[in-house]
C-alpha cells in the first residue's frame, strides 16, 4: 500500500502547494486591499474547482468499470498518456513561474476587484480548478496502475494536508521556502515517475489492442526477481518499473526520460535570477483597491441569499458529473430478482428484452448451488454462479438475443432444476454460449492420452536405464547424448505433472530453494546429472543421482495406473505447459550447463501438441475458428525451434540473438493468449 502512496503524495503536495499558494496570495491580497468581505468570492471559486476536480474522478471511475476489459486498458492507456502530458506541462510551469507567481496572482485580483463579484470567483476558480483537474486525473492513473485505490488516496491525502500547513505558515510569515529550488527538485522526481506512468499507459494501450507488439518483451525478468517481494512491489508502485516490460514500454520510458529530464535540467542550468526589482510583487493597485459598497437599506430590492451561489456551484459539477456516469455507462435490462432453491430454479423469470441483462440470483433454499442460464435445447451456458450461498444473492451479468432461455440449479447434493424456458424475439447484440462437456465428455481424450502417458514412462525408464548404464561404464560422452534423450521423452509428458506426485521431484527436480542449491542432498534427477556430466564431475560421483533417477522413473510407472487424473485437468494442461516453457525454458533458468533448453521447449510443444489431438473433436464444435490459429500459431514457433536446431545441438538460450529470443518468446506468448479459452471452453460444468 504505501509504495503505492509516494508518487500521489508527491504530486498531492506540488499540486497542493501551488493551489494553497495561489489562494494565500488571493487571500492576502484582499486582506490588505481592505476588501474582506468579498473572501467569501475567493472560497466559492475555491469550492467550486473542487467540486469539479472530485465530480472529474467519479466519472473517470465509474464510466470506465463498465467499459469491457479491452476497452478499459485502451481507456486507461489514453488517460495515461494525457496525464504524463499535463504533469510534464505542470512541471515546466511551476519551474518557469515560481519567482513571479505572486505578483501575477495579485495582478489578477486588482483587476478583478474593479470588475464585480463573478469575476473574482471566476479568477480563483480557475487558478486552483487547474490543478485540480490534473490531481484527479494523476491519481485515477497511479490507482489504476497499483491495482487499488488505498495506497494513492492515502498519499495524495496526506501531500495536500502538508502543502495546506506549508501554506498556511507562509501566510502567516511563520515559513520561509525557497520556491524556485523546491520545485526543481519535486519537478525532476516527477519527471521520473512520469516516465512509469507512460510506460505503464503504453502497456495499457498494448493490452487494449490499440498499439502493436503486445508480446515483444524486451525485458523478462519474472523467472528471477519475486514480484511479492519489497524491493519489486516497492519499484513497481513508485516508478512503475516491472518485472518484465515490452519493447515499446522501454523505448517510451527512455526516451521521455531521456528528454524531458535534459530539457528540464537544461532549462534550470540557463534560467537566472530575476533582479530584485522585478522580483518585488506590485501591490500598490492592490492597497488603491475600492471597497465594496456596504449593504443597501432595508425595503430596497430582493437580494439574494449568501448561499445559493456556493450551493449551486457544488451542485452544478456534481450533477453534471451523475448526468454524465448515467448516460456513459451501458446499463443492463432487465434486473430481474430469480429465486434458486432445491426444488424450484428460475422463479420470477420473465422474457427480458435483448441486449446486456443483470439477473440478481436469489438463494432461498438450504444448499449451496451452482446456477447456469442455458439454452435448454443445447445446454449451452450464456452465463453462470458458482457456490451460490444460502440466504445470498449475486449478479449474474450476461447478453441475451434472440432465442430461447432458462435456468439451470444444481444444489450442492441433489439433482439439478431446470426452469421453464422463455423466448427472445430480435436482436441484442452478439452472445456467445460454451456448450458444457461433462467428465464423460473427457472419459474417451483421458484414456487416449494415459496411454500415451503410459507407452512414455516405458520408454523413460528404458532410457534412463542406458543413461545409467552408461555412467556405470565411465561412458561420459554418450551419456551426455542418451541423458539429453531420456529428458526429452519426460519433457513431452507435460499435461500429466500434476498427477506424478512427488515423482516430478524426484525425476526432475530443480535446485532452486533449496537450501544448498546444487550441492544440496535433495537435489535429484535430471537436472542433478546434466550438472555433474557439463561440471567435470567423475563417474563414481554419478552413479547413485542416475541409480535414483532409474528407481523414480520406474516407481512412477508402476504407480501411475493407480494415480487419480482429474479429467478436467486435461483442458487446464493445454495452456499450463507453455506457460512453464516461457518461465523455465526460455530464460534459461532450468540450464545446469547443458545449453539444451529449446529442445526442452520443442518437447514442450510436441506434448501440447499431443494433448490438442486427443482434445481436438470437442474443442472443433466448440470453437472450429480457435484450432486453424492455435495449429499456425505452433507452426510459427516450430519453425523458429527448428532454425536453432543443427544435427544433435540446439544454440543455448543465452546465446540467441536478441531479435531472436524475442521473435521466439513472442511466439510462444501468442500461442499461450490463443490457448486462454480452452480451459474455459472444456470445463467440467454439473448443468451438462
Amino acid at each position: 500500500m504505501w509504495d503505492d502512496a509516494f508518487p500521489s503524495f508527491l504530486i498531492g503536495l506540488r499540486e497542493g502547494l501551488e493551489a494553497g499558494l495561489i489562494v494565500s496570495i488571493l487571500v492576502a491580497t484582499l486582506v490588505r486591499a481592505g476588501v474582506r468581505n468579498r473572501l467569501s468570492q475567493v472560497w466559492t471559486g475555491v469550492l467550486a474547482a473542487i467540486a469539479l476536480a472530485m465530480s472529474f474522478g467519479a466519472v473517470l471511475t465509474f464510466t470506465a468499470a463498465s467499459l469491457s476489459a479491452t476497452a478499459q486498458e485502451a481507456f486507461g492507456g489514453t488517460l495515461s498518456v494525457i496525464a504524463v502530458a499535463f504533469v510534464t506541462a505542470m512541471v515546466f510551469w511551476m519551474r518557469r513561474s515560481a519567482r513571479s507567481l505572486a505578483g501575477e496572482i495579485k495582478e489578477k485580483v486588482t483587476g478583478a476587484l474593479a470588475m464585480g463579484s463573478g469575476v473574482l470567483i471566476l479568477t480563483s476558480f480557475l487558478a486552483v480548478g487547474r490543478e485540480g483537474l490534473e490531481t484527479a486525473l494523476f491519481l485515477w492513473t497511479t490507482a489504476r496502475a497499483a491495482g487499488e485505490s488505498a495506497g494513492p488516496l492515502a498519499g495524495a491525502g496526506i501531500g495536500l494536508v502538508l502543502a495546506a500547513g506549508l501554506c498556511w505558515g507562509l501566510y502567516r510569515r511563520v515559513l520561509k521556502i525557497n520556491l524556485t529550488r523546491f520545485f526543481t527538485y519535486t519537478g525532476a522526481v516527477l519527471i521520473v515517475i512520469a516516465a512509469g506512468v507512460l510506460g505503464y499507459g503504453l502497456r495499457d494501450l498494448q493490452e487494449g489492442g490499440v498499439l502493436p507488439g503486445n508480446t515483444a518483451y524486451a525485458v523478462d525478468l519474472s523467472s528471477h526477481i519475486d514480484a511479492g517481494s519489497w524491493y519489486s512491489t516497492l519499484l513497481q508502485g513508485v516508478l512503475n518499473i516491472t518485472p518484465t516490460m515490452t519493447w515499446l514500454q522501454v523505448i517510451g520510458y527512455l526516451g521521455y526520460l531521456a528528454v524531458v529530464m535534459t530539457l528540464f535540467v537544461r532549462g534550470v542550468r540557463t534560467s537566472a535570477p530575476k533582479p530584485a526589482a522585478e522580483r518585488k510583487a506590485p501591490t500598490a493597485t492592490a492597497d488603491r483597491a475600492e471597497p465594496e459598497p456596504g449593504p443597501k437599506p432595508a425595503g430596497g430590492p430582493w437580494r439574494r441569499p449568501a448561499w445559493v451561489v456556493p450551493v449551486a456551484v457544488v451542485a452544478v459539477p456534481a450533477v453534471v458529473a451523475g448526468l454524465v456516469v448515467a448516460f456513459a455507462r451501458p446499463k443492463p435490462s432487465g434486473g430481474q430478482t430469480v429465486a434458486v432453491s432445491e426444488t424450484e430454479c428460475g422463479k420470477g423469470f420473465t422474457a427480458p428484452k435483448p441486449g446486456r441483462q443483470t439477473f440478481q440470483m436469489q438463494n432461498t433454499g438450504s444448499r449451496t448451488s451452482e446456477v447456469y442460464l442455458i439454452d435448454p435445447g443445447t445446454n449451452a451456458v450464456y452465463g453462470e454462479v458458482e457456490g451460490l450461498a444460502p440466504g445470498t444473492t449475486r449478479d449474474l451479468v450476461a447478453t441475451v438475443a434472440g432465442g430461447t432461455y432458462a435456468w439451470r440449479c444444481v444444489p450442492s447434493s441433489g439433482k439439478a432444476v431446470t426452469s421453464q424456458s422463455v423466448t427472445v424475439s430480435g436482436g441484442g447484440g452478439s452472445t456467445k454460449a460454451v456448450v458444457p462437456v461433462s467428465e464423460n465428455d473427457l472419459a474417451a481424450p483421458l484414456t487416449a492420452y494415459k496411454a500415451y502417458v503410459e507407452q512414455g514412462l516405458a520408454t523413460l525408464v528404458t532410457q534412463a536405464r542406458t543413461l545409467d548404464a552408461d555412467i556405470a561404464g565411465n561412458h561420459l560422452a554418450k551419456a551426455r547424448t542418451d541423458w539429453l534423450t531420456a529428458h526429452l521423452t519426460y519433457s513431452s509428458l507435460g499435461a500429466a505433472y500434476g498427477t506424478f506426485e512427488d515423482f516430478d521431484k524426484k525425476i526432475n527436480g530443480r535446485a532452486d530453494g533449496l537450501p544448498g542449491g546444487v550441492a544440496d542432498q535433495d537435489f535429484a534427477g535430471f537436472h542433478r546429472v546434466e550438472y555433474g556430466l557439463w561440471h567435470a564431475q567423475t563417474a563414481g560421483q554419478l552413479k547413485a543421482p542416475a541409480q535414483a533417477l532409474v528407481d523414480a522413473a520406474t516407481g512412477l510407472q508402476k504407480a501411475f495406473p493407480a494415480q487419480d487424473f482429474d479429467p478436467g485437468d486435461l483442458p487446464l494442461r493445454a495452456h499450463e505447459i507453455l506457460e512453464n516453457t516461457l518461465q523455465f525454458e526460455l530464460t534459461a533458468d532450468t540450464d545446469e550447463g547443458s545449453g539444451t533448453n529449446l529442445a526442452t521447449a520443442n518437447a514442450n510443444l510436441a506434448g501440447t501438441g499431443e494433448l490438442l489431438t486427443v482434445l481436438r473433436p470437442l474443442l472443433a464444435t466448440r470453437a472450429p475458428k480457435l484450432l486453424p490459429t492455435v495449429d499456425a500459431d505452433i507452426a510459427r514457433l516450430q519453425k523458429l525451434l527448428d532454425a536453432e536446431h543443427q544435427g544433435a545441438s540446439w544454440t543455448p538460450v543465452e546465446q540467441l540473438d536478441t531479435v531472436t529470443r524475442q521473435r521466439i518468446a513472442g511466439a510462444t506468448g501468442q500461442l499461450l493468449e490463443d490457448l486462454a479459452p480452452v480451459p474455459d471452453l472444456l470445463e467440467i460444468r454439473k448443468s451438462a
